[in-house]
């Protein structure tokens, strides 16, 4: 299948919603559909009542995910009608992983649904829509195709960058670990990495558009094997060397990775490029072998704790996010106690916790010992407290640091202007919009709920 827009253009204008739950690889997904559509005439409107077509971008990570999108189909089902009352077709389209894993559920409990598609088909998406006017009914595309779905997409990233100092870049998809509590390789499939041409392709657009900092994604990031101009394969540390050497791109970040493909290159890259920031999502997930060993995680505590100080002695300076589950079948107090001593060992900047909750079709979903309700809360509740009391000391250990801050925006309140730290934090300082795109050196003077307050030091950074 070809797309462009001398084949597929037509001079009517649509209007185009799509609602998008999850992580960033699906706001990033969300903005590729978006451009798949546009050679068709779709345009972008902010409510799905003046929608010609609303695709609702799904996640199945999160406790009762299914639910959530029937929930919000029902909505959606009543502003298909009023529209239809008025003479007006809307075409409803289900994307993403719970597409994926429940493409047959929804249709039969959501039979008004046009297309439901996993999220290695999107490319497909104008034939999707020729297909369910032609055939009247639902169309669904939940297979796992031969060919990367990122060869078929359009050269167009600039449109939906465009004034924007920030943006995600999705080089790497799908997960091989098979992880007894993760659905993630039944639904993004295997690992496949995108081109390294490909991908400096795009970054190249991104930033002649005025995008200066870009996330690069994946469910395994650092398991990248892009092919590289040289015909061999290239790693993450590889890509981030070239990435670097793009004239205004200014910062790199890169998530989410996992122990067991953080190499001594990619942790060199640290120590080598400016560009890379010293902020890295990590997740561990436990802290006791046991269970680290029944998630099949492939690492043990102590080998993620080795990562960690081989990050801090190549970058002092180097903060840590994690994510953790509590409860998963079998865990013990010994094994949570162990866990609670790992986070007190690293010290994280940033972490994200939740209760075990059985997802269908995982290994860990039928095990035994499963873990009572009551208990997880309790430790739960334990592990965030401490969690929450290492993020306050790291934002408190920064005031009366002079750090770098790009200026992304105004803030609310008059006269204030809000950017990123190195470490992802918000920082707000007084100043003029004329500021906005500089990155600037600021003073930070105190530290809020989930922020910090500064004052600039010096209009311009050196990048």
């Amino acid at each position: 299948m070809t797309l462009s827009a001398t084949t597929t253009s037509t001079s009517t204008r649509r209007g185009l919603h799509v609602i998008t739950w999850g992580c960033q690889m699906n706001v990033y997904d969300s903005a590729r559909m978006s451009d798949v559509l546009r050679p068709l005439g779709y345009e972008p409107v902010d409510a799905p009542d003046h929608a010609d077509m609303i695709i609702l971008n799904t996640c199945h990570i999160r406790e009762k995910a299914v639910e959530k999108v029937f929930s919000e189909l029902g909505r959606l089902r009543n502003i298909k009608n009023t529209r239809e009352a008025e003479g007006k077709q809307t075409v409803i389209a289900v994307a993403g992983c719970v597409a994926q894993a429940e493409g047959q559920e929804i249709l039969s409990r959501a039979p008004y649904v046009d297309i439901v598609m996993g999220p290695q088909t999107y490319h497909r998406l104008p034939e999707m829509v020729a297909r369910a006017a032609r055939a009247g009914g639902a169309v669904i595309e939940t297979d796992f195709p031969a060919e990367q779905k990122f060869d078929f997409l359009p050269d167009s990233a600039a449109p939906q960058t465009a004034g924007n100092l920030t943006a995600f870049l999705t080089i790497q998809e799908g997960c091989d670990k098979f992880c007894s509590f993760c659905v993630v390789p039944y639904t993004r499939g295997a690992e496949s990495s995108r081109p390294v041409t490909s991908v400096i392709a795009e970054a190249r657009r991104m930033v002649e558009s005025g995008v200066q900092e870009i996330s690069l994604l994946g469910q395994n990031v650092n398991a990248y094997h892009g092919e590289g101009p040289d015909g061999k394969t290239w790693g993450l540390a590889d890509l981030a060397y070239e990435l670097a050497k793009i004239p205004g791109l200014t910062r790199i970040r890169y998530a989410t990775s996992h122990p067991r493909d953080m190499d001594n290159s990619l942790i060199n890259a640290h120590r080598d490029l400016p560009e890379l920031m010293p902020f890295l999502h990590l997740p561990v997930q436990s802290g006791s072998d046991r269970i680290l060993t029944a998630m099949n995680r492939g690492h043990t505590a102590d080998e993620y704790r080795e990562i960690i100080k081989k990050l801090r002695d190549v970058r002092p300076d180097m903060a840590l996010s994690s994510d953790f589950i509590v409860g998963h079948p079998g865990e013990t107090d010994e094994d949570f106690e162990q866990t609670m001593q790992l986070v007190r060992d690293v010290g994280f900047a940033l972490a994200y916790s939740f209760k075990y909750s059985q997802r269908p079709g995982t290994p860990a979903a039928g095990a035994p010992l499963q873990v009572p309700e009551h208990v997880k809360d309790t430790r739960l509740q334990a592990l965030q407290a401490l969690l929450r009391q290492q993020q306050d000391d790291f934002a408190e250990s920064l005031i009366g640091q002079t750090i770098s801050v790009l200026l992304t925006g105004k803030g609310r309140k008059p006269g204030q202007i809000t950017g990123r730290s190195p470490w992802l934090q918000p920082v707000h300082i007084t100043g003029t919009e004329e500021l906005i795109g500089q990155t600037v050196s600021v003073t930070i003077t105190e530290r809020l709920t989930n922020s910090l307050n500064g004052i600039m030091v010096k209009e311009t950074v050196d990048a």
